[in-house]
């Protein structure tokens, strides 16, 4: 598994000079040398991101997890007012393009097109639906028994109990879940 950004600009990676200041939004809160990307570009992005694939299937890499692919949800769309359509088309783009590698793909965080999306992606990972009451949102990746994972950067008792229950009721398909300190 290999992860990449697909929906922002990182100013430390190898392949920073592909990506033109035309392309690149408003800043990600609380990440230095990252800005969001226009995902629209397709002409722009749509050779730099197959590298990226490309380059996940030379390292044997079984699949891919794209982040920063909802910047639709972010103020005035992460400075291009990017819309829902816009990431939907985006996403299920990169999803072809993983998928015409033979590399499975992840849906990273992007809960409000989980069902739009779920036919596309293989799987699905999520950080911290516990802390913010959002897992069931990804309920239709178990209903498509698909394997769902979560990272909690914060561990309660309340938590982990909560997890318990669920793997012991209904996510008995649920393959990983992580938690972290």
């Amino acid at each position: 598994m290999i992860y990449f950004d697909a929906g922002s600009y990182e100013d430390w990676r190898p392949d920073k000079t592909r990506f033109p200041a035309s392309i690149q939004g408003n800043k990600l809160d609380d990440w230095a040398g990252e800005w969001w990307l226009d995902i629209r570009r397709l002409d722009i992005l749509g050779p730099i991101m197959r590298d990226r694939l490309d380059l996940a299937k030379n390292k044997s890499c079984d699949g891919v997890e794209p982040d920063n692919i909802d910047v639709y949800t972010q103020v005035n769309g992460g400075g291009f007012r990017i819309t829902y359509q816009d990431q939907l088309t985006y996403n299920t783009w990169l999803a072809q393009e993983a998928h015409a590698r033979d590399l499975s793909i992840g849906l990273k965080n992007d809960l409000d097109q989980v069902r739009d999306l779920v036919s596309h992606f293989d799987w699905a990972v999520n950080e911290q639906c516990w802390e913010y009451n959002e897992c069931n949102t990804l309920q239709p990746f178990i209903t498509a028994n698909k394997a769902v994972f979560n990272c909690e950067y914060k561990t309660c008792p309340s938590i982990l109990a909560s997890i318990d229950q669920l793997i012991l009721r209904s996510y008995h398909n649920v393959r990983c879940l992580y938690l972290s300190n």
